[in-house]
């Protein structure tokens, strides 16, 4: 009783409302995650190239919107209005998916989901913050991930389990995108009932003249050292199909998704909680060295094992990069500004990753499936030399 006890200090109720509702829309999109770019070229004859141009557009308009949302929650002071929206526009994403006959009308579905995304991101993250005690921000937004990446690990391993049933037909596929629907309009109604908007203005009027505080120029430095790393990060997408040119059946390429995805929710709050105690700044630069690793190690990898190796650390990656960057932020910010910050973060580093999972496309077709993964990591290793360098110049501490 103890250990939970000490686990759930820290962890309010929306804090954990938030996860669950992240959890259950991650397995609806995760359902569909490692299937899309294999329907693309499977079903739809798509190349690679177009596989990279609909993720990275799709990317690019959640980062773009993920600016305008925080911009927006900030002035009104309003979190749950934008969440829920943002929520609902990525479910019915779905079910839209399972119609297309051509690359063109999965690029609608996908940009729809985006949009959601781009919207209930930044007024989600603030809400988080605003939700839990400082001390406890590292903590928080891990254990969020983790709930976000639970959700993503089963997401893959009820695909699995259909395709484990059925055969993997065009017919099946479209199925799977249709009953992906499901999980996420239910955490919709557990978001819509169960959340309440930390800071909502008393009187219920907006006073839409209240000025928000400047942002830092440590949060500028940070964001800018963030976006190079961005152009580092390209979908997911590529890992998966890297996988699939090694020999794996799209069942086993699924398992070694979920498996990241599992390893990556395990880590995600005990990294969080560790980052509270020794330092959210130390952390997070590992995540940099670690990203710069598993892109090597997947350009040069030649066997099944390789990539079951790289897959597992790549989830190390995750735990230490996406929810500690937040804490940071949030700690960069202030309530009046943290909504604007996370937007704008999200925003320019989804930008850079549009430019990234272009590029990694065009690479891979004009070059080899090796090429994107060598630039990938000689970028990340550049963008942990500059974040060395900001600590230490700027001299920046917890």
């Amino acid at each position: 009783m103890r250990i939970f006890k000490n686990f759930k200090e820290g962890l309010t109720k929306n804090v954990i409302i938030l996860g669950i509702v992240s959890g259950l829309t991650d397995i609806s999109s995760e359902m569909l995650y490692p299937v899309i770019p294999i329907f693309l070229t499977q079903f739809l004859n798509s190349p690679m190239s177009v596989v990279g141009l609909i993720e990275g557009i799709a990317e690019s308009t959640a980062s773009i919107l993920k600016i305008w949302g925080g911009y927006i929650s900030d002035k009104f002071r309003k979190r749950k209005f934008f969440v829920v929206l943002g929520y609902f526009l990525s479910a019915i994403s779905k079910p839209i998916m399972g119609l297309a006959y051509t690359w063109h009308f999965v690029l609608f579905a996908r940009f729809i989901d985006r949009v959601g995304k781009g919207i209930r991101t930044s007024p989600r993250d603030a809400l988080i913050a605003a939700s839990s005690d400082k001390n406890h921000w590292g903590k928080a937004f891990g254990f969020h991930r983790a709930m976000d990446t639970l959700g993503a690990a089963l997401g893959p391993l009820v695909t699995l389990s259909i395709f484990l049933i059925f055969s993997e037909t065009e017919k099946i596929y479209r199925m799977v995108f249709i009953l992906a629907f499901i999980p996420a309009i239910i955490g919709v109604y557990v978001l819509k009932k169960y959340i309440k908007d930390e800071g909502e203005i008393e009187n219920k009027k907006v006073n839409l003249e209240i000025e928000k505080d400047p942002l830092s120029l440590d949060f500028k430095i940070f964001t800018a050292i963030f976006v190079l790393f961005s152009l580092a990060k390209f979908s997911d997408a590529f890992l998966i199909m890297k996988t699939k040119s090694l020999g794996f059946s799209t069942s086993q390429t699924i398992m070694v998704y979920f498996t990241y995805n599992i390893l990556y929710a395990i880590l995600s709050t005990p990294v969080g909680i560790i980052s509270d105690r020794v330092g959210k700044i130390k952390v997070f630069m590992i995540s940099f060295l670690i990203y710069s690793i598993v892109c090597f190690g997947f350009a040069y990898s030649k066997n099944n094992y390789q990539i079951w190796l790289f897959f597992s650390i790549y989830s190390l990656y995750g735990a230490l990069n996406e929810g500690i960057a937040k804490a940071i932020v949030s700690n960069f910010t202030t309530s009046t500004n943290r909504a604007t910050a996370m937007g704008l973060l999200q925003g320019l580093g989804g930008i850079s990753t549009f430019f990234s999972s272009l590029i990694a496309g065009i690479l891979w077709d004009k070059f080899s499936s090796k090429t994107p993964f060598i630039v990938s990591s000689m970028l990340s290793f550049l963008s942990l030399i500059f974040f060395i360098l900001w600590v230490k110049i700027r001299k920046i501490k917890e």
